[in-house]
Formats: C-alpha cells, sequence, structure tokens
C-alpha cells in the first residue's frame, strides 16, 4: 500500500478521529465543533501558528519547515450534508438531518495525518498552510476564505486538493489537467399572467402555458446555440404552478441547473436564457422575471501542477490514471483562480456514491491521502 511509513504507524488515530467526525456532522459554515476538534489535534502535534474563524468556522494552520522558501496550501473541506443517514454503522451520525454522505469527514482526517508527519519531521522548506474550510457543499466557503484574503495573507504559492472517489480502485488517483468539473449557475424564473376559470382560457393569460415553451425552448441552447465540441447541460429541475384542475393561476415559477467548462459558453448560455424567456413571454402576453445566479465556477487543473502531483502519486506507490470530465462543480475551483494548483480524486473502492444516504468512507485511504499530502510538501520544498 502506498503509504509513508510513519503515517502508517499511526493509522489507527486517523480511523479514530474520522469516525469521531463522522458521528458529529456539521453543515455550512457552522463548522464550530469540528473546526475545535482540528484545533486541538494541531496543537497536539505541536503546531502554534493556528488561524481560527476564516470565513466563520475555517482554520488556516501554519508549519515552518527548515530553512527559507514559498509557501505550499494543502486544502480539506470539512462541512457534511443535511440529509439523514441510513448506513446502521456503530458510528452513523448522532445529528438527525445531518450526514457526512460526501466524505468531507475523511478529507479532514488525511489532513491531519499529513499535518501531524510533518510537523513532526519538517523534512522541507519554506512553510506549509493548511487550509480546513467550511461550506464547500452550500456557500462557496472556499471562496469566502479567497475573499478574505488567505492567499495574500499567508503567502500561498500553490494549493492542492484532493476528493475520494466511490468505484475507483483503493488508492489509485484520478484527475485531468485542464477542466475538471463544471461551474454550476441556477436560473430562475417568475412567470406572471392573469388567472381565470380553465374553460374559459380566453379570458386569461396563461402562465402555464408560457412556462411550457420556455422549458421546451431552453433546449435550444444547447442543441442550436453551442458548437458540438463545448460541454452544457441546461436541466430544468422545478416548476411550480397552480392550485385546482380548473383554475388557470396569476402566477408560475421554474429554475434550472445551467452546467458547461467554459467561460463564453457560460455567458452565452446565461444571455439566451434571457433572451428566450423574455420572447416567448411577449408573444403570449405575459410578464417574466428572470434571475441567473453564478455559482461555483469551473474547477481547472493547472498543467503543471497537476503533472507533478501525478508524479508525487506515483512516486509513494499509488497507480494513477486519467479522469473525464464530470458536470459535478466543486468551489476548490475559486482557489485555482486565485493559485495553481491541482485537485485530484483519490479512488476508495466499491462504495455507494457521494450523497447517498448508504455512503461512508474508507478508512483505509486515509494514510494514503496523508501521504500524498506529506510527500506533495516535500517535494515541492526540498530541503537545502
Amino acid at each position: 500500500m502506498p503509504v509513508i511509513n510513519r503515517i502508517a504507524d499511526f493509522a489507527d488515530d486517523l480511523k479514530t478521529w474520522r469516525r469521531h467526525l463522522h458521528r458529529h456532522p456539521e453543515i455550512r459554515f457552522e463548522c464550530h465543533e469540528t473546526a475545535a476538534f482540528v484545533v486541538e489535534r494541531l496543537r497536539s502535534f505541536g503546531i502554534t501558528e493556528i488561524h481560527e474563524g476564516i470565513a466563520e468556522s475555517g482554520v488556516v494552520a501554519i508549519i515552518e519547515g527548515q530553512g527559507e522558501g514559498p509557501v505550499i496550501g494543502l486544502r480539506a473541506d470539512m462541512d457534511a450534508l443535511p440529509m439523514d443517514e441510513e448506513t446502521g454503522l456503530p458510528y452513523a451520525s448522532t445529528v438527525a438531518g445531518k450526514m457526512h454522505a460526501c466524505g468531507h469527514d475523511g478529507h479532514t482526517t488525511m489532513l491531519l495525518g499529513a499535518a501531524r508527519y510533518l510537523a513532526e519531521t519538517r523534512n522541507f522548506a519554506g512553510k506549509v498552510a493548511l487550509i480546513f474550510q467550511p461550506a464547500e457543499e452550500w456557500g462557496g466557503g472556499a471562496g469566502v476564505m479567497v475573499e478574505e484574503g488567505i492567499m495574500d495573507r499567508f503567502g500561498i504559492t500553490q494549493v492542492y486538493g484532493i476528493h475520494n472517489a466511490p468505484d475507483v480502485p483503493v488508492g489509485e488517483f484520478h484527475g485531468r489537467s485542464g477542466p475538471l468539473m463544471a461551474s454550476a449557475d441556477v436560473l430562475w424564473v417568475t412567470v406572471n399572467g392573469r388567472g381565470g376559470h380553465g374553460a374559459h382560457p380566453e379570458n386569461c393569460a396563461d402562465p402555464v402555458a408560457a412556462i411550457v415553451q420556455m422549458v421546451s425552448a431552453l433546449q435550444t441552447i444547447v442543441s442550436r446555440n453551442r458548437k458540438g465540441t463545448d460541454a452544457l447541460v441546461i436541466s430544468v429541475t422545478q416548476i411550480h404552478t397552480g392550485s385546482a384542475d380548473n383554475v388557470i393561476p396569476d402566477q408560475g415559477w421554474f429554475c434550472a441547473t445551467v452546467r458547461t467548462f467554459d467561460e463564453e459558453v457560460r455567458g452565452m448560455a446565461e444571455q439566451r436564457s434571457a433572451e428566450i424567456v423574455h420572447g416567448i413571454a411577449a408573444a403570449m402576453g405575459v410578464s417574466a422575471e428572470v434571475k441567473y445566479e453564478r455559482g461555483y465556477p469551473a474547477t481547472v487543473n493547472h498543467a503543471e501542477n497537476t503533472d507533478f502531483a501525478f508524479d508525487v502519486a506515483r512516486e509513494i506507490g499509488a497507480g494513477t490514471g486519467e479522469s473525464a470530465p464530470v458536470m459535478g462543480a466543486e468551489d476548490f475551483s475559486y482557489m485555482l483562480e486565485a493559485r495553481p494548483g491541482a485537485y485530484l480524486f483519490l479512488g476508495q473502492g466499491e462504495s455507494a456514491g457521494l450523497h447517498h444516504p448508504k455512503y461512508d468512507f474508507n478508512d483505509e485511504i486515509a494514510p494514503i491521502g496523508a501521504s500524498f499530502f506529506a510527500r506533495l510538501v516535500e517535494r515541492a520544498q526540498p530541503r537545502g
């Protein structure tokens, strides 16, 4: 197994920490108990420079190496999801409606494992900034931490992150240079008409008929407004209107998720959505309010950093593989916009999928991820 010997020595501690975190999930920016647990562990490792309360509950800890050098950033997300757990495990969530269903408990544990090793050995030059981030699942905690100045404040010159990957072989690192994960935007449309009796539509301005036309026409953006080589997904996911079978309502609304890897395509989708909605509204005698919310940008790995990360993975004995771009989104994208770096997937073997009520992080891969983080630092910033 691709694990640094010293990290293998405390693999049982990693499992204990991870299962503690799994039992006590917190969501969004409210990761205060998780942050306190992280800080307690960091202090026990002898790390003295610890900055708390960034993005409400985020933590940045600095480990000084031996000699002058740059600062490398390593990031782990801490938040859970607002859902009930169905694993039946002895360490299952003790908090109703909250669950670590995406493995952030494992990501935090891997970074803690790397921190313990790096604090003991300090076999690197410069500094490492350990970034423990809240609100990846909702709220863009990475973006908030960047806006609050962590890159400049701590002098971070490059940044790396990893995410567990179900159904990828245990211990294999997958990823790619360039676009890895999509941007994620939301289109909100409210249609205002004039309601009345369903038997007399001639006396109404029907928002339902307009919404049906809009939902259908939005798909022409994908089929007719983008190049065939440009990835774009527009999925209408909610439609709400009406109260009775014989009443045409005054109003209805719908929303859609919009995913792409390219900023030009993203801008085109935003513009065409508004044009289509307003055009159909005018043709059908209703009015429409359009709100386009830009969410996480695309996660784009930097070529040199990605090659370096794969090289480190192979050095510790891990397999590597090329990932196809995926339409899911990840707020580490904000950190990659601010600094060069890379984001890789770490295989955790056969398991329930991410965001599934029966998902559980595979503790076997925590020492692998910790070893990868540790060697990234030692390779990127060698002593003397």
